[in-house]
């Protein structure tokens, strides 16, 4: 079989994807030509006034049934084709089309008249379109194979080797014998078909070099990115070291196995304690993210998705308080069903939100967390009357670094990796995440921002 597929793209599901649109999108383009062609033969005075003959009429009507049974018969077939380079795949039917197409419109304009028909043109519309889909080597050899065809054509209508198509009404006199006339139209056709061809192919190659050229660097940039999160991996880890060192012998001096402790020491060392076990806890946060992102992967527990809202709220409730902000959480759910995933991830994507929510809303603000169940999902929707977000950075607030514009300007604190990070953690997690601006809580001057997290439920 044919090899038709670049050695970059094998493994590259866009580039099948968009085979598999192309080939669709081209039978239902022939089913129009179908149509089209019908109506040719059966209303042939709405096209310039033409009259068909018998034997026109009924040639082109089996060639117009013959596209029609071949199409549905691809479009059937398309459906059962895998992404695999090395068995009949997508690009191959890319092939067959082409072959079927050239057959049917070769008939087609030998029907109409060959050298006098105007549909030779439509020859050069194949020729582009095998250019950007197919190999160099296999477009030319159409073209050499359509250029001698229709030159043999023409040549034996010439010398009456063959019959003639006349179409009666298109043209006033049968130019098929004007020597001139077959010639000039003969070799401006071949100068064309392989004009378009050179073109088109060299054009298709280019794109594919640098489509190739960014899926290496895309590779690169995975593969350093990679090589960033063991980095980090490493250091954090042997920072956890001597931190779980410091934890045990403050442990060991609070139980009092090194003799009795002022009051006033223990109270220090107790403080020391709780920031180690927040140190170490930050730590081994660290660490999950970094894990999730180097090796894909997270784990799997049922969570009681109510009580996580409710305990990131309540641990972000002392910066709302210190501005003055109103933070509800509103459970509206009658049956609590569990959420399968990672806690732990969970907690950190919606404290993210509720934190930005908090952060960009002026004094006295107000923020509302909403629980509700949505057919198979559960909705956690987190609204606020803040500064919101412009129309035209809604689609990119999801971009690594990317901050909105309305923010730049103003010293708000923030790197714009905390919202890719919570994408990221709501999709591995067969969720979706959406954003608006205006919220449902938006005033006059304070348009707010809405973010509504769907997590499937475990049924």
């Amino acid at each position: 079989m044919i090899n038709l597929v670049p050695s970059w793209a094998k493994h590259y599901e866009e580039f099948w994807m968009t085979i598999r649109r192309r080939n669709l999108w081209f039978i239902k383009l022939r089913y129009g030509a179908v149509l089209m062609l019908l109506i040719f033969i059966f209303y042939p005075k709405y096209f310039l006034n033409v009259e068909l003959t018998g034997s026109q009429h009924n040639s082109l009507l089996i060639i117009t049934i013959s596209i029609l049974t071949y199409n549905g018969l691809l479009h059937f077939i398309r459906r059962f084709l895998k992404h695999d380079a090395d068995s009949f795949n997508p690009l191959h039917l890319s092939l067959l089309q082409m072959i079927f197409d050239l057959i049917a419109l070769m008939l087609v304009v030998y029907y109409t008249g060959s050298v006098e028909s105007p549909l030779l043109l439509f020859f050069v519309i194949h020729m582009i379109v095998g250019s950007l889909i197919l190999p160099g080597f296999l477009i030319y050899g159409f073209a050499a194979t359509i250029v001698i065809v229709v030159w043999m054509i023409t040549i034996g209508e010439y010398y009456s080797i063959i019959p003639h198509h006349h179409v009666n009404g298109y043209l006033p006199s049968e130019l098929y014998q004007d020597f001139n006339f077959v010639l000039a139209i003969n070799t401006t056709f071949g100068f064309i078909v392989f004009m378009i061809v050179l073109i088109s192919n060299r054009m298709a190659k280019q794109l594919y070099m640098r489509e190739q050229q960014l899926i290496e660097s895309i590779e690169k940039i995975n593969a350093a990115e990679k090589e960033k999160q063991k980095y980090i991996i490493g250091v954090v880890h042997e920072i956890k070291t001597p931190l779980a060192a410091v934890h045990s012998y403050l442990d060991l001096v609070l139980q009092k196995f090194l003799g009795p402790l002022d009051e006033i020491v223990e109270e220090k060392l107790k403080r020391a304690k709780r920031r180690s076990d927040e140190a170490i806890e930050l730590v081994n946060s660290v660490l999950k993210i970094s894990n999730m992102k180097l090796f894909d992967r997270i784990t799997e527990e049922s969570m009681t998705i109510g009580a996580i809202v409710k305990t990131t709220a309540a641990s972000q409730m002392v910066n709302a308080r210190a501005k003055s902000v109103s933070l509800k959480v509103l459970d509206q759910r009658k049956e609590k069903i569990p959420v399968k995933g990672d806690s732990f991830l969970i907690q950190i994507a919606i404290s993210n939100i509720i934190n930005n929510a908090i952060k960009y809303s002026d004094f006295e603000g107000k923020i509302e967390v909403v629980i509700e169940n949505k057919e198979n999902d559960v909705m956690i929707n987190v609204s606020d009357n803040g500064i919101g977000i412009p129309e035209q950075d809604i689609d990119k607030i999801f971009t690594d670094y990317y901050r909105a514009s309305n923010i730049k300007d103003k010293n708000y604190e923030g790197s714009g990796i905390g919202l890719p990070v919570v994408k990221q953690i709501i999709e591995r997690h067969g969720g979706t995440i959406k954003v608006e601006s205006p919220s449902r809580l938006a005033a006059t001057d304070k348009p707010g921002t809405s973010f509504t997290i769907y997590l499937p439920l475990k049924k």
